[in-house]
């Protein structure tokens, strides 16, 4: 059996994941007409059928607030998923005390710090978030971060890039292939940047198979993770998506589930 994590999952309670699902397909002005619920079990449920076996979790802090109790669900889900998941945590820029909440992401034994600046409205790189990733980086911990999007300048590259700069020790996760919407302008600014990784998530909508496999071979299989951004695209339809970029089979092993093992730490599936 093929091994495949999905390392991009959004997941949100049940009595709000609903409201949540509304949020952000609001947010990507109806983009993806096939989205699921925002559920644990729904994640489960398709992503098993899909023959998915892995999932990295987790949730956006759109105010400081939210930032602890984010933070305990998803530990809570993970503990309650028999293994499936792996979670990282919530943080905000405008949080009182961002080493408080990194201490507990660790304490909870969540495994990176994911961040979306543009649903957050902070500037990637600016500098009252330098606070965020000084305390991640001297943590050891990835840092997930959405990137990009033309309607906006919060993540764009050359954002991204200042932050790979300022941080060499801090292994970063540029979220939908370096840049949503922007992929080919961030496949000429990242990819020399030693300390960057990609996902796949919410790209293959808007490039043709051809595209997208020139974009991942300029990072390398060793940086890509196959990730869906659920609750926004099905397990399936991405997983026939990357049937078409006809890659080696070393390739494949790394992007479906062997750069996501190592950069996570998840020996068992090694």
């Amino acid at each position: 059996m093929t091994r495949i994590i999905d390392s991009h999952c959004h997941i949100y309670p049940e009595k709000i994941a609903h409201k949540a699902v509304e949020a952000v397909n609001r947010f990507y002005e109806g983009l993806s007409p096939q989205s699921h619920d925002g559920t644990v079990q729904t994640l489960l449920s398709s992503g098993r059928k899909a023959g998915i076996t892995g999932f990295v979790v987790h949730s956006v802090a759109t105010t400081p607030h939210q930032v602890s109790s984010i933070n305990h669900f998803i530990a809570e889900s993970v503990q309650q998923s028999e293994g499936a998941f792996t979670g990282l945590g919530a943080m905000h820029p405008d949080s009182e005390d961002p080493a408080a909440d990194l201490r507990e992401i660790r304490e909870l034994g969540l495994k990176g710090v994911k961040l979306h600046p543009d649903i957050q409205k902070f500037v990637s790189d600016d500098k009252k978030a330098f606070r965020m990733y000084e305390l991640i980086e001297d943590s050891g911990l990835p840092l997930l971060i959405h990137a990009g999007d033309y309607r906006y300048d919060y993540s764009n590259p050359d954002r991204i890039s200042h932050i790979l700069r300022s941080f060499p020790r801090m292994k970063v996760i540029a979220a939908h292939l370096g840049g949503w919407s922007v992929w080919e302008e961030a496949a000429k600014v990242l990819p020399d940047y030693p300390n960057v990784l990609v996902d796949t998530s919410s790209s293959f909508f808007g490039l043709t198979p051809e595209k997208a496999r020139e974009i991942i071979r300029t990072y390398g299989a060793e940086r890509v993770m196959f990730g869906t951004d659920y609750p926004l695209w099905t397990q399936n339809r991405d997983l026939e998506y990357m049937k078409k970029l006809d890659l080696t089979e070393e390739e494949y092993e790394r992007i479906y589930w062997r750069t996501c093992a190592d950069l996570y730490g998840l020996e068992e599936l090694n």
